[in-house]
């Protein structure tokens, strides 16, 4: 019989970099987590090995000719293998499953996360593309669920952290950022940037898209945004610095003047355990963060001149509409070509500019006009480009 403690989990992007970290949690802690689903696209490999592991009741793979095969593979296994978007976008209502880890990466990630909250799930986010591009729609839901989503991006976590019970005495948020590979770069240097340059990142382990995407500080405009509506908190009030030494994850500024930072190990587990043990601190055996180790730690405001990515989503959410599902849904299209080699580097930028000039963001706010700005968006970036 289950621990009546035990929180069920049903986890998007199970073999994802999020998604096999968020396993090495439960595996350190078998008695307070049961894994009820394992969800991805189409890595079925990985998968499978996943499911012999720890044998959820449901696996659900996005490829529907990927879950065909699998099904027969794991015929010995009493477990349910559905394919296909739609069951995908479902498999966060399982009866039983209390617990929604949201660990896969893109808009692919929005509809069910909005599904989870309405259920009155208890949301683990790590999936910023959800709120950037559904975030009024969310948010609602959470503050009528009276549920609130909780943050794994190590940096949102670090401001819930340092948030938590002094909401009301908040000036600013200030989201620090590597730099990424390129931030000692000049201008005339980053045209030759090739996708392997893109996905050597100087402090995390993250996957391709992330990667990339904080190669050009468009993770930390994406942040940007999801933060505005995690916390409550206007544009202005969000503020971003660059720490190359990624050790303070984030800051809160408060209205006397106070700031409280809170540091750690650039590792993707402290912000995923402590999101799954919220509201406590479990022990961990972790690398600690040796401060005699930690010579320096500076700041500096990021150089927007180069890295205008950063500058399009502060627009973008300013701006309100569809337009953050435009930048969205432009820039995953742009890394997507860039890391086929079908574009250069600094064209990414030029994508997402172009495609928040061309395609109108004024429009009402619901489901299927996000979901029908997003494919025009992407319409667009693939036959203009």
């Amino acid at each position: 019989m289950e621990d009546i403690m035990t929180k069920n989990i049903a986890l998007l992007g199970s073999t994802g970099s999020i998604g096999q970290q968020t396993l090495e949690i439960v595996d350190a802690y078998p008695q307070k987590f049961k894994i009820k689903v394992l969800a991805a696209f189409n890595s079925a490999k990985k998968i499978e090995e996943q499911a012999r592991r720890f044998m959820p009741e449901l696996i659900v793979l996005g490829d529907h000719q990927a879950a065909l095969g699998l099904r027969e593979t794991l015929k010995d296994l009493p477990v349910q293998v559905l394919g296909g978007k739609e069951a995908f976008d479902d498999c966060v209502l399982l009866a039983g499953v209390d617990t929604v880890v949201v660990a896969v990466s893109g808009m692919k990630g929005m509809v069910p996360t909005l599904k989870a909250v309405e259920a009155g799930k208890n949301v683990l986010l790590a999936n910023k593309e959800a709120l950037v591009t559904g975030g009024e729609l969310i948010s609602r839901a959470a503050r009528e669920k009276a549920k609130p989503i909780l943050p794994i991006d190590s940096e949102h976590s670090a401001l819930w952290q340092c948030m938590q019970g002094q909401e009301k005495y908040v000036d600013n948020i200030i989201l620090t950022a590597s730099g990424g590979p390129f931030r000692d770069w000049d201008i005339t240097q980053m045209g030759n940037i090739t996708p392997e340059m893109a996905l050597s990142h100087p402090n995390w382990t993250m996957g391709p898209k992330v990667t990339v995407d904080s190669s050009t500080l468009m993770n930390k405009g994406l942040e940007v945004i999801e933060a505005h509506w995690l916390f409550d908190i206007k544009y202005s009030s969000i503020k971003v610095m660059i720490h190359p030494q990624s050790l303070v994850h984030s800051m809160v500024e408060f209205k006397d003047g106070s700031i409280l930072a809170q540091l750690g190990n650039p590792d993707m587990r402290l912000p995923i355990q402590y999101a799954m043990s919220w509201p406590e601190r479990w022990p961990s055996n972790l690398p600690r963060l040796n401060l005699t180790r930690a010579t320096s730690l500076s700041f500096y405001p990021p150089d927007t001149q180069k890295f205008p990515c950063l500058e399009l989503a502060y627009h973008a959410g300013n701006t309100g509409g569809m337009a953050p599902v435009i930048l969205n849904a432009a820039n995953e299209e742009a890394v997507n070509l860039f890391l086929s080699r079908k574009i250069r580097y600094l064209d990414i930028q030029k994508i997402v500019a172009e495609a928040l000039e061309k395609i109108s963001s004024h429009a009402a706010i619901d489901l299927e006009t996000i979901i029908g700005t997003d494919a025009e968006t992407r319409r667009w970036v693939q036959e203009y480009w």
